[in-house]
């Protein structure tokens, strides 16, 4: 079983930089891909990137350029840099193994505003 821990979320005005970190323990050996995900007040909860263990990456359009999917294998640690952050960026967001399995947890609430 791997367990996922977040953190990194905070308060910043809108154009400022942010790092979520995602520390991975147990079975790492097992994890193929990681994702992060978001959800803003009122929204559904969306796929934001996702690496996987060849280091592949993909985002979604809104945040193309602006954030940066990475990984630490010695620290077993998955980080999402953002930057040019906007107000629609605001949301509390997750890391997940993939496949999605078991509960969300609570995230890191990232809020951008001036």
């Amino acid at each position: 079983q791997v367990e996922l821990v977040v953190s990194g979320g905070g308060f910043v005005q809108p154009g400022g930089s942010l790092t979520l970190s995602c520390a991975a323990s147990g079975n790492i050996s097992t994890i193929t891909a990681v994702a992060w995900y978001r959800q803003a007040p009122g929204n559904l909860r969306e796929f934001v990137a996702t690496i996987t263990d060849s280091g592949y990456t993909k985002y979604i359009d809104a945040v193309k350029g602006r954030f940066t999917i990475s990984r630490d294998l010695a620290k077993s640690t998955i980080y999402l840099q953002m930057n040019g952050l906007k107000s629609e960026d605001s949301g509390v967001y997750w890391c997940r193994q993939l496949p999605l399995s078991g509960d969300w947890g609570q995230g890191t609430r990232v809020t951008v505003s001036s």
